[in-house]
């Protein structure tokens, strides 16, 4: 059974950088194929795909945040981390992990619980 679980610091003050973990269980990040994303969903919006991390360690990331996006992995700890720079009150999210058995079957088949991630000072 594969888990994913979210951690992070809840608040965060605007400016700053928002880092967030997803450490994955029941699978190695590395198995072939698999890509592993970042979703977000603001309070009363819908999700927005932020970006994500194949089994190789490419990425790729919305065009939209791009410029302040970065997702990196540690596969010893078998956790993947998300960095959102310059962070504004329009970032305050539950932010969600998920993974995709491959990045061209356009299904999210196992997520996280969330983490709640609020920008204010």
């Amino acid at each position: 059974q594969v888990q994913l679980q979210e951690s992070g610091p809840g608040l965060v003050k605007p400016s700053q950088t928002l880092s967030l973990t997803c450490t994955v269980s029941g699978e190695s990040i590395t198995t072939s194929y698999r890509f592993w994303s970042w979703i977000r969903q603001p309070p009363g919006k819908g999700l927005e795909w932020m970006g994500g991390i194949r089994y190789s360690g490419s990425t790729d990331y919305t065009p939209s945040l791009k410029s302040r996006t970065s997702i990196s992995r540690d596969t010893a700890k078998n956790q993947f981390t998300l960095q959102l720079s310059s962070v504004t009150p329009a970032d305050t999210a539950m932010y969600y992990c998920a993974r995709q058995y491959s990045d061209w079957s356009g299904v999210f088949d196992y997520w996280g619980q969330g983490t709640q991630a609020t920008v204010s000072s």
